[in-house]
C-alpha cells in the first residue's frame, strides 16, 4: 500500500486583523489536508483581551490553534488539540491559563518577526532625542527657521559613532538593534541569561527574517551571562552609552532594573530603551533618575546627576499607562503605545512562523520557536 500522507488537521484562527485569504490559500496549497476556520475577535483597550467572549465549543475540534491571546478555558475543552501558535514574540500574557499550567501541548510564539520594525523605532526614538527633534519641530509648527546653526544646543549633538550599545537580551530584536547599530558605527555588547561560552552557543536559532539580525553572533565585542546581580552590574558597569532592554518578563526579570541599576547606568548618563515589558523596569527609580540629569542638565552647566540623560518607552506598567501617571512628565522620556512592533509584514510573517513548523510537524522534525514552560519563554 502506498503512503497515505498527513492526518487531517483542524486549524483554527483566532486573531484581531481581517482574513487574511492569500495567507491560507498558500497553507492550504502546501498543506491540502489542513481545514481552516477563521474568526476575527478585536481586542479592547486592556492588552490581551478581546471585545467578546469565544464560545468554547469553537476550540472541540481543532488540532491547531493560532492566537494572540484566546485559549480555550480548560484542557477539556481542546482534545484534540496538539499545536498552538501565538502571534506574540511572547507568553507571559497567558502564563495563568489552564492551557499553560496544566497540560503538554506545545506553544510556539513569533519571536523573529519583529526585528526590522522594532530596531527602526529604537533607532528612530534615540535619534529624535539626540538630534533634539522636539525643538527642530516646534521650529516648523510656528514657521520659525529659527537660529539654524547658530542655535547653541545643536553644536552639542553626539553622533552614534564609537558609542557604546548594550543589548540586555540577545534575541532577535537585540540582534537586529546590533546589526543596525554596528553600522552606525556602535560597539556593541550582549547580556543572555545563559553562558554563550562557543561560537555555536551564539547562533540564532529561531525565525530569521531574511537579510536581519545577526544569524551567527559575530556582531557583539563581548559577551556576558547571569541573572544575579552581580552579573548583571558587571555589564552594566561597561561604559554603556545606550541600553536596550529586550529580555522577556519572567519572575527573575520583573524590577530587574530598579534604583541600583540606575545608579550604574548613570555614572554614564546613559539612554536607555525599553521594548519588552513594562514591569521590567522600577518605573518610579527610572523616573527619579530622569529627574537628576535633569535638574543638573549639563546643557545649563550641570554635571549630568548621576542621571539617565534619556528613555524612550513603548512598554509601561499598567497598560494603558493611566492618565495621570507621572511617568508622562517625566523629562526626556518618550513613550509610545506598544505599538513599535506592528507593520504592514506582522500577519504574513507571523504565519510564515507557523508554516515552518508545519512542515517540520510534517517531516517529524524539531520545531523552532517553543516556549519553555519551566523558563517561561
Amino acid at each position: 500500500m502506498g503512503n497515505a500522507g498527513p492526518e487531517p488537521e483542524n486549524l483554527l484562527v483566532i486573531l484581531p486583523f481581517r482574513e487574511p485569504t492569500e495567507v491560507f490559500e498558500r497553507i492550504k496549497k502546501n498543506h491540502p489536508h489542513i481545514k481552516i476556520t477563521f474568526k476575527e475577535l478585536m481586542s479592547t483597550d486592556t492588552p490581551w483581551k478581546g471585545i467578546e467572549e469565544i464560545p468554547k465549543e469553537i476550540y472541540k475540534d481543532a488540532t491547531i490553534l493560532v492566537t494572540l491571546s484566546a485559549l480555550p478555558p480548560s484542557p477539556e475543552d481542546c482534545p484534540e488539540l496538539q499545536l498552538i501558535h501565538f502571534f506574540s514574540a511572547g507568553t507571559n500574557h497567558i502564563a495563568n491559563s489552564p492551557i499553560y499550567t496544566s497540560t503538554t501541548i506545545p506553544l510556539t510564539t513569533s519571536s523573529g518577526i519583529h526585528g526590522p520594525q522594532i530596531s527602526e523605532w529604537v533607532i528612530l526614538t534615540a535619534l529624535a532625542h539626540s538630534h533634539y527633534y522636539s525643538l527642530l519641530h516646534s521650529w516648523q509648527v510656528d514657521h520659525n527657521w529659527g537660529k539654524g546653526s547658530n542655535e547653541p544646543i545643536l553644536n552639542t549633538l553626539k553622533d552614534k559613532a564609537g558609542e557604546r550599545l548594550a543589548v540586555l537580551g540577545y534575541g532577535s530584536i537585540g540582534r537586529q538593534v546590533a546589526r543596525v547599530g554596528k553600522a552606525m558605527g556602535m560597539d556593541v555588547i550582549a547580556y543572555t541569561a545563559s553562558p554563550r561560552t562557543t561560537p555555536e552557543s551564539k547562533h540564532d536559532r529561531g525565525f530569521i527574517v531574511p537579510g536581519t539580525g545577526d544569524p551567527d553572533g559575530s556582531i557583539p565585542s563581548a559577551w556576558y551571562s547571569g541573572l544575579d546581580k552581580k552579573s548583571l552590574h558587571n555589564f552594566l558597569s561597561q561604559g554603556i552609552d545606550h541600553l536596550l532592554i529586550s529580555v522577556p518578563l519572567t519572575k527573575e526579570t520583573t524590577h530587574f532594573i530598579a534604583e541600583e541599576e540606575f545608579k550604574i547606568l548613570g555614572k554614564n548618563n546613559a539612554f536607555i530603551s525599553n521594548i519588552s515589558r513594562g514591569q521590567i523596569i522600577k518605573q518610579s527609580a527610572l523616573i527619579e533618575s530622569l529627574k537628576k540629569y535633569a535638574d543638573n542638565d549639563p546643557l545649563k552647566r550641570g554635571d549630568g546627576g548621576g542621571g539617565l540623560r534619556g528613555a524612550a518607552l513603548d512598554v509601561a506598567d499598567p497598560e494603558p499607562l493611566p492618565k495621570d501617571d507621572p511617568l508622562w512628565d517625566a523629562p526626556n522620556c518618550i513613550i509610545t503605545p506598544h505599538i513599535s512592533g506592528l507593520g504592514s509584514a506582522y500577519v504574513d510573517r507571523a504565519f510564515q512562523v507557523l508554516e515552518v513548523n508545519l512542515d517540520r510537524r510534517e517531516k517529524g522534525e524539531k520545531m523552532i520557536n517553543v516556549v519553555d514552560r519551566k523558563r517561561g519563554y
